[in-house]
């Protein structure tokens, strides 16, 4: 890990906000500045990230950090890409805050009987359906197809499952499924198949777009999810914390809470740069490649009630396809961060 240097600001940034749980989804980079955070916070904050969409709206803080530029003390631990990696640190207290899936966290709550608890949403849906010719208009149209897909046993097929089932659709009946190891080997059977269709996660799907002849985005399954109706949406990722150390240390979790958001808001206010950020820190291979994707890997920043009904709703839909993904059980209201 690289230790980061604490430095002191001044004032604090929407206390009010913060204090009552009702953090904006975004805020704009432009609304904090050094003149707006006041007191020092003394505690390193310990933070992972899963690499991907999990660790996109993250770079802007890392980078301030790096520079001395915020509040809390930051030390960012190496980007991990297996998500079952983040169970032991979590555990341990090597770490106190993590990007992970919002499967994971949950699992995590169940496995180690509350001591995990979620600060927000920061990812939402990065799930796509892809082909190469024009057939698929709604998921009614992949009845009867092939697709090749990555995540079997994981939240892709429960999400995938999920849709199918509110369309009476049965997904070990009425598709075949070519499961793929990872995203390399979906790409190869794709780039040999004219009439391939695919369910793929962002940004490989843009990166596949452009080394594919003909293949583009058919449907966007989080919007197909929330054209179902009701509250939930589906969520990629979340912000775990250690819940002894949102207990303990509640002014660095709130001025975490105000960095995150300025942080989460910078790749839409400024997708140029953040885009050369995430290559810098080798999330993506290349800032063209971000930024062209950056639109579709859902960066979010959602807390509080709206937090709490849309990651419920979702981790629900998950427990009904496969209990497992969730840890076996629903997670209780301590799990919300409140």
């Amino acid at each position: 890990m690289r230790k980061r240097k604490n430095v002191i600001l001044t004032g604090i940034l929407m206390a009010s906000m913060l204090l009552t749980g009702i953090l904006a989804q975004t805020v704009s980079a432009q609304e904090v500045s050094t003149e707006d955070l006041t007191e020092e916070v003394s505690q390193v904050i310990h933070v992972g990230a899963m690499s991907g969409p999990t660790a996109m709206g993250m770079v802007r803080l890392m980078e301030l950090s790096g520079l001395s530029q915020t509040v809390n003390t930051y030390e960012f631990a190496d980007l991990m890409t297996d998500a079952t990696a983040f169970a032991a640190p979590l555990s341990t207290g090597e770490l106190d805050i993590a990007a992970v899936p919002a499967n994971l966290a949950a699992a995590l709550w169940n496995k180690t009987q509350g001591k995990i608890q979620v600060l927000g949403i920061n990812v939402l849906s990065v799930l796509y359906i892809v082909e190469r010719g024009d057939e698929i208009h709604s998921l009614e149209d992949l009845k009867g197809k092939k697709i090749y897909a990555t995540g079997q046993g994981a939240t892709p097929e429960a999400v995938l499952t999920y849709l199918l089932n509110a369309k009476e659709i049965d997904l070990q009946k009425d598709l075949e499924i070519s499961w793929c190891t990872d995203t390399t080997e979906a790409l190869s059977y794709i780039a040999e198949d004219e009439g391939a269709i695919a369910m793929l996660p962002q940004p490989f799907v843009t990166a596949a777009c452009a080394k594919v002849e003909g293949l583009h985005p058919a449907l966007n399954l989080g919007e197909e999810w929330e054209n179902l109706g009701g509250q939930s949406r589906i969520v990629t990722g979340v912000l775990a914390v250690r819940t002894d150390f949102a207990a303990e240390h509640p002014q660095e979790v709130n001025a975490f809470l105000e960095e995150y958001a300025v942080s989460a808001a910078y790749p839409q206010e400024e997708p140029e740069k953040t885009a050369q950020l995430i290559e810098n820190y080798g999330i993506v291979a290349s800032a063209a490649l971000a930024q062209k994707a950056l639109p579709a890997c859902g960066i979010t920043f959602i807390t509080g009630e709206e937090m709490k009904e849309t990651l419920s709703g979702y981790l629900e839909a998950l427990f009904e396809t496969n209990p497992a993904l969730v840890g076996g059980a629903m997670p209780e209201e301590s799990f919300y961060f409140d």
